[in-house]
């Protein structure tokens, strides 16, 4: 997988330098502010495509003494330089457009500059489209990161063209720096967003989406013994997952059945899920009288009371620390 990753990164940085040259050159011809705010963001996609390139290397690596969870977190510093990167740019080209429209400059073949800013627009969207689409399909945050800032590019690039079509029609030279001021406060948007994503991975923030695919999976191949799950927490490491769990399990089962049922729920998270591998540490906890209510376990010899209610699993009622007692119940059929 980190083979196709990095064979895909490469060709983005190949390509990606040939478009920023194209977009220089579009500048030269042209003089033109808001050409030149497309050309300088160019720059950051090479930049950020090498450092995509290491991270996807680094995160390739193995667990060790040192990183037992392995490298994968350096796919969220990859997004955070990415979306610094893009938001520096942003910060110089309004910056850049607000001294060209103090002191505006002369435009020069801007019929020219509308066919290669076109050129360089379309080159753009089809390989950012194509980054994300492989990266979601790998489960790559790095080749779709960098996949959503060359996108974002390519919505710059329609800005520009349509600034430099109207000058080119009309001759009001002073849409030049305001194009460019709004594509910049665009691309910081972008850089912003990139930036909340990062510091979410960083922070171990639940990805619930990861959650509700988790306890959709245990739903559907829900065993009696599994009493109840709670306190479960996802981390996400690349491509890997780590998850921490309570199961509740009746108490006098052996250490040796335990350890049976905890392996069981683990194979069936990872056969099923979707996402790339998980890796599961499972705390058991020993049922109360209290849960006898919503136990299924047939013929119980520490039953207290009959099952009477059927608990659905959710996120509302997996993530609490705490087991599922009646207060605490979310109704099923």
């Amino acid at each position: 997988m980190k083979k196709q990753e990095l064979r895909l990164i490469t060709w983005s940085i190949i390509l990606a330098t040939l478009i920023c040259g194209l977009k220089f050159y579009t500048y030269y011809l042209s003089r033109s502010v808001v050409i030149l705010s497309d050309a300088l963001e160019s720059i950051i996609n090479v930049v950020t495509g090498l450092f995509a390139f290491y991270s996807i290397r680094l995160s390739a690596r193995p667990s060790d003494a040192n990183h037992p969870y392995g490298h994968g977190k350096i796919e969220f510093f990859s997004i955070a330089f990415e979306g610094t990167m893009i938001a520096f740019a942003g910060v110089g080209i309004v910056y850049s457009a607000v001294i060209h429209y103090i002191h505006p400059q002369p435009l020069n073949d801007l019929h020219a500059a509308l066919g290669l800013v076109a050129l360089s627009g379309a080159a753009n969207a089809l390989i950012g489209w194509w980054l994300v689409k492989r990266g979601k399909k790998l489960e790559s945050l790095t080749l779709e990161g960098n996949g959503r800032h060359i996108l974002s590019d390519s919505y710059s690039s329609v800005g520009v063209l349509i600034a430099v079509g109207i000058i080119t029609v009309s001759g009001w030279v002073w849409v030049d720096p305001l194009a460019s001021i709004i594509a910049g406060l665009l691309i910081l948007v972008s850089g912003y967003r990139l930036l909340r994503k990062s510091v979410s991975g960083l922070m171990d923030e639940n990805d619930l989406g990861v959650v509700d695919e988790v306890v959709a999976i245990l739903s559907r191949h829900r065993e009696p013994a599994w009493i109840d799950i709670h306190n479960m927490r996802v981390q996400r490491f690349g491509t890997h997952y780590h998850i921490d769990c309570h199961v509740t399990l009746p108490y006098y089962y052996t250490l040796e059945t335990v350890h049976d049922l905890i392996s069981r729920l683990a194979k069936i998270v990872n056969d099923n899920f979707t996402k790339g591998e998980v890796e599961f540490f499972i705390h058991a906890d020993p049922c109360l009288p209290e849960c006898c209510h919503y136990c299924t376990v047939e013929n119980c010899p520490a039953r207290k009371e009959p099952y009477n209610l059927h608990i659905e699993w959710s996120r509302k009622n997996v993530l609490p620390n705490r087991k599922h007692y009646l207060e605490n119940a979310t109704f099923g059929g």
